[in-house]
């Protein structure tokens, strides 16, 4: 009884801790911006770019705007029908002579009125009701109302469409890392974050960069709240224009023009930044240029780790990708910070306990027999 008290107590202070620090995110982990809007006066604005307004709204107030606009159509040339069958006195309550020439056959009052509209709109005849040519303004009306119904079927599909085609859909299949880590690579202490396209369709010319945000007091004594700084990417075919077939490890070198140069092993974790990551690129399938964004806070950068291999070649010559060491890690002899790197006086991190990492759950890491190392 007592383990499964401690066991929910565990779980309530991890949940209020990652809630914690998604409030003080710019960018959330799945790329939603963290930011609200006060003392907009210029609404007519939305009003004016009506198509990128409902295009972005939610797919509940599309489906109510959808219905209230039939709706209210058929209801507003229903009112009109009623009006000219009024005037030439076709209504049953009027009770027209013997030998009326009505405008519409067999239009008695309001409801059958709402039913003409609909069925004239839709394009759905029963065949209890249609139009006589001898009414102008009712010939005139079934044509307004035809073209009227048009639009507003473009404008709907229109938008469904787009909604459903919008490029924030295929960005849910691109992965990031839950965490980035910093070790040493082809000579150099750097941070690394792994990325993988869960689609096997390609994501043309991708590009990979970084924004360190901060807050900063400037010479002037000015506070500069979400200060941006570069934080340029790479794997090792270069930064632009990746080969994005397989999950890539992206590579940012901690040097002198570097953000992180100041920083080491113990004092990591005392930062106040966030580094928003941006992956650009246009979907091969639907060509249509879209955005990642994630973004990592002090808590979740561990020193002195490295990314688990995901890539192994199978006897038949084929390349397998195992998601499960996705996002797995190992620990391994690292300096503590770029300065004892680059001069060799310092001793390296541990490669026993390894360095305490708050808010984050200690992983087994096991190498399947069956994965190659690569």
């Amino acid at each position: 009884m007592l383990e499964m008290k401690g066991f929910l107590r565990q779980m309530l202070q991890n949940y209020l801790n990652k809630r914690r620090l998604s409030k003080k995110r710019l960018v959330t982990k799945d790329g939603h911006c963290n930011i609200e809007y006060g003392n907009v006066r210029n609404i007519f604005a939305y009003i004016r770019d009506f198509w990128t307004t409902f295009v972005e709204i939610r797919w509940r107030f599309v489906c109510f705007f959808f219905v209230a606009s039939f709706t209210l159509s058929w209801f507003i040339f229903g009112l009109i029908w009623y009006w000219i069958c009024r005037n030439n006195g076709d209504l049953a309550w009027q009770n027209p002579p013997k030998g009326h020439i009505p405008c519409v056959l067999n239009l008695k009052g309001m409801t059958t009125a709402f039913l003409f509209s609909l069925e004239t709109q839709m394009t759905v005849g029963y065949g209890g009701r249609d139009i006589t040519p001898h009414c102008p303004g009712a010939i005139a009306l079934l044509i307004i109302q035809t073209l009227v119904g048009s639009i507003i079927n473009c404008f709907w599909c229109g938008v469904v469409m787009t909604k459903i085609t919008l490029p924030k859909k295929r960005v849910k299949t691109i992965r990031f890392s839950d965490r980035a880590v910093i070790c040493q690579n082809n000579g150099a202490l750097c941070l690394q974050i792994r990325v993988a396209n869960l689609r096997k369709s390609l994501m043309i010319g991708s590009q990979i960069y970084g924004k360190l945000l901060r807050t900063k007091i400037n010479p002037e004594g000015e506070t500069i709240i979400l200060d941006q700084v570069n934080v340029d990417f790479m794997v090792e075919a270069g930064q632009d224009s990746l080969f994005f077939v397989c999950p890539l490890t992206l590579c940012h070198m901690i040097n002198k023009a570097s953000p992180f140069f100041e920083m080491a092993v113990d004092t990591l974790y005392q930062q106040e930044f966030e580094l928003v990551v941006f992956l650009d690129g246009t979907d091969e399938s639907t060509s249509s240029s879209c955005q990642v964004r994630t973004s990592y806070i002090p808590q979740e950068i561990i020193w002195g780790y490295r990314f688990l291999p995901v890539i192994s070649r199978s006897k038949e010559g084929k390349y397998h990708v195992d998601f499960s060491n996705f996002a797995k890690v190992e620990l391994v002899p690292t300096a503590s910070c770029v300065k004892c790197f680059e001069n060799e006086k310092c001793p390296e991190h541990p490669s026993g306990k390894g360095v305490e990492n708050v808010g984050f759950e200690v992983i087994n890491i096991s190498d399947p027999a069956s994965v190659n190392q690569v």
